[in-house]
């Protein structure tokens, strides 16, 4: 008679039940009151006060949202950047211990001017979890779409602008036009990014509209836009992706979360 094969362990996301409950807390190693689909570890500039509530408009039941902040000082500058995303590891790791599925690191321009893949290997190094970011999440959005042209509006000073339509371009897809609000040159128009009325991206959108662009993309994850995208959509008749939109959207389907979900866009609804 044929030895029996071992069954294959299952691969499941996040840290193992056994990590969680040793050998005291059989009976409740699977349970968690609100998480019990997914929980994603969030990790957000110290200025931001957007991402979060949005994710929490956007989550679907079961799904929880756990935030590490990274501090961001200053004008908005390269160094300014790097060094929030030294914080990286730090805040990963203790997203780490809350037993996260997935960690979003949520900020686009942070992730145009620090390399996304050294912020994902960060993340994954120090949380063992896997890791999206945001400029990466609105990538793998365009590819969804499969699209290759696009219009670009952001919050951001011109040097951010420059680099994030040279990467959108280096990774194949074109700008057809961009305009930036230029907030950044201090640390109080920075945070005042926060404060920009959803309403004003309907004519911000309007303006960088172009026939040839097939995709809308607003930029920032301080930006409030997830309940303007789909009367965006309804009236330029094409898809708008946002930072907070593709970012969730991303860091759900690597959690194993496939809902469709409606009013935040096709982006949600259809992939």
């Amino acid at each position: 008679m044929a030895p029996r094969k071992k069954a294959a362990k299952s691969q499941l996301l996040g840290i193992s039940p056994e990590q969680i409950a040793g050998t005291t807390m059989k009976a409740v190693q699977m349970y968690s009151p609100y998480g019990y689909r997914a929980k994603i570890g969030l990790i957000v500039p110290s200025t931001n006060t957007v991402n979060e509530p949005e994710f929490y408009y956007m989550a679907p039941r079961g799904v929880s949202i756990h935030t590490a902040r990274i501090k961001l000082l200053g004008k908005a500058t390269t160094e300014s950047y790097l060094a929030m995303g030294a914080e990286t590891e730090r805040a990963a790791s203790e997203l780490g211990t809350a037993e996260v599925d997935v960690i979003a690191w949520g900020c686009t321009s942070g992730s145009v001017i620090i390399p996304r893949q050294k912020l994902e290997a960060s993340i994954v190094k120090a949380a063992g979890v896997p890791a999206v970011t945001t400029f990466g999440s609105v990538l793998a959005a365009l590819k969804a779409f499969g699209v290759k042209k696009l219009s670009l509006g952001t919050p951001y000073v011109d040097f951010v602008n420059e680099e994030e339509v040279r990467l959108l371009e280096d990774s194949g897809f074109k700008v057809s036009a961009w305009y930036g609000l230029r907030l950044g040159e201090t640390q109080e128009e920075r945070r005042g990014i926060g404060r920009v009325p959803p309403e004003s991206l309907f004519r911000l959108a309007q303006y960088i509209d172009r026939p040839d662009a097939e995709v809308i993309f607003l930029s920032c994850t301080n930006l409030a836009t997830i309940e303007m995208i789909d009367e965006l959509e309804a009236a330029l008749g094409k898809p708008v992706i946002t930072s907070n939109q593709a970012t969730f959207w991303h860091a759900m389907r690597t959690a194993g979360i496939n809902d469709r979900l409606e009013g935040f866009g096709r982006l949600l609804r259809e992939f």
